[in-house]
């Protein structure tokens, strides 16, 4: 039998790749990681966690305006942007080290630089080759950006944590969750924001009701959306970065900002791994194609996370690992192995209300379901009945006829993610809409709507089913 230097070498130190090598090394696996950046990858350096430090940070600008409904009185303070960058790169710091010691705690060795396969068992680093029985690419996505003039005056979303100095007034262009996210967490940081999309509605893929209501809140936060039109030419003047925008009907108009951010897409990332020498099957975009088990075309070899371009979700990544340790390593003692089921993965959008959202859209249940029934509330909170915010919520659900199970369930409103959260549990169960109603609510509190709607609303094969209230 072949001698390998390690059992399994994993290509990328984020989210899904530590977590596969150290519960491989639980197992007595030998492993090895590499990683050329600081560990943790994309989610705890340039993602989900400062992303979500910054979102609580744009809170307080609001909840200051709010509290003058409820007696406080004064001015707010100012937000000092250099020690929310300084406190924000002490905490990802701090995380970069716990991921470090996870994986020297569970005896995994720990590689610096870019690697690359050399064949279906042999990884180089920074000119030395190391042998594996198993390789696992884990190297994520990166984002791109197209081919527009002046796209050298435009950043990335890996860049908007440091940026110097604050923009004051800053354009976002893309209209999926991250280009949603950022826009209003710079419009609560204080920013001019101008919102470019190139087409009529936020979020493709998610509900239609819930892509036009936060489409309406983001709106009363002072954004200024610019939908359908899209971005012909960036230019430095004196004044900023001019951007010229033409609406897909002809008209054109152009805008003055300091910062233009491009948040159109992301892609994997997998440029100089030598996928192709090796002969791993990728997409036109990069994609690596993979089996039930995370195995690519070359038996030895596999692949998780964003690098596959399935769900691109740090869970999802984590769900993915334990495939792959079981796989390799076989499951814990008295576990069953795990399997990955992508029905009912809950995700929530961290957009000023944020958006929480589990199962299907009502227009994916039209196509999958012979019947279904619709439920929808739009109201304001308790809480701005005095804060004096014109904020209002939106909170869906959508049920089988045939089962009454509950197969989606949508949230637009503050704290949506950790509401939601809690009804994924109960979806995935195949909890009804019998059950909801027989659950008692906490009052009262926004989530116990999900338990008290009893009046179905009229569905319309995907189209919107609220009317939306000013």
């Amino acid at each position: 039998m072949k001698h390998f230097d390690f059992d399994l070498f994993v290509i990328g130190g984020g989210s899904g790749g530590v977590r596969a090598a150290r519960m491989s090394a639980q197992r007595g696996a030998r492993v090895a990681v590499a990683e050329v950046a600081a560990m943790g990858g994309t989610c705890v350096n340039v993602g989900c966690i400062p992303k979500k430090l910054y979102s609580y940070a744009a809170h307080y600008a609001e909840s200051f305006e709010e509290s003058h409904g409820f007696g406080w009185v004064g001015e707010a303070p100012r937000l000092d942007w250099n020690t929310l960058k300084a406190n924000r790169a002490r905490e990802i710091s701090r995380l970069n080290g716990i991921y470090i010691g996870l994986l020297e705690n569970t005896g995994v060795q720990i590689i610096r630089g870019w690697a690359c396969l050399r064949d279906a068992h042999t990884v180089e680093v920074e000119g030395r080759q190391y042998t594996a029985k198993s390789i696992l690419i884990a190297t994520g996505g990166t984002p791109t950006v197209p081919a527009v003039a002046g796209r050298e005056h435009v950043v990335t979303s890996d860049s908007m944590f440091d940026l110097d100095p604050f923009p004051k007034r800053l354009m976002v262009v893309g209209g999926g969750y991250i280009a949603c996210e950022f826009a209003s967490i710079f419009r609560g940081l204080g920013a001019e924001v101008t919102h470019v999309h190139r087409n009529e509605k936020l979020l493709t893929g998610f509900d239609e009701d819930v892509r036009r209501f936060i489409a309406t809140e983001m709106a009363k936060t002072g954004i200024d959306q610019q939908f359908m039109r899209e971005v012909q030419a960036i230019t430095r003047t004196a004044g900023g970065l001019q951007v010229d925008l033409k609406h897909k009907h002809g008209d054109a108009h152009s805008v003055t900002v300091d910062t233009v951010l491009y948040a159109t897409g992301r892609v994997p990332n997998v440029n100089g791994l030598g996928l192709e020498a090796v002969g791993v099957s990728v997409s036109a975009s990069g994609a690596i194609h993979v089996n039930a088990h995370y195995q690519s075309s070359v038996p030895s070899i596999y692949a998780l996370g964003d690098v596959t371009a399935r769900l691109q979700l740090t869970p999802v990544a984590l769900g993915e690992a334990m495939v792959v340790v079981d796989q390799l390593f076989g499951p814990a003692a008295g576990k069953k192995r795990r399997q990955m089921s992508y029905d009912f993965v809950p995700t929530a959008v961290f957009t000023h209300p944020n958006i929480g959202t589990v199962g299907f859209t009502e227009l994916e249940a039209h196509k999958t379901f012979e019947h279904i029934t619709v439920y929808c509330a739009d109201f304001k909170a308790l809480k701005h009945t005095l804060s004096g915010s014109a904020e209002r919520t939106l909170m869906k659900l959508i049920v089988d006829d045939a089962s009454d199970r509950v197969v989606g369930l949508h949230m637009v409103g503050p704290d949506a993610g950790e509401i939601v959260q809690g009804f994924a549990v109960a979806m995935k169960a195949g909890a009804t809409k019998e059950i909801f109603d027989s659950t008692i609510g906490i009052h009262p509190t926004v989530a116990e709507e999900f338990v008290t709607m009893r009046e179905p609303v009229k569905a319309g094969a995907g189209l919107p089913t609220v009317k939306m209230s000013t």
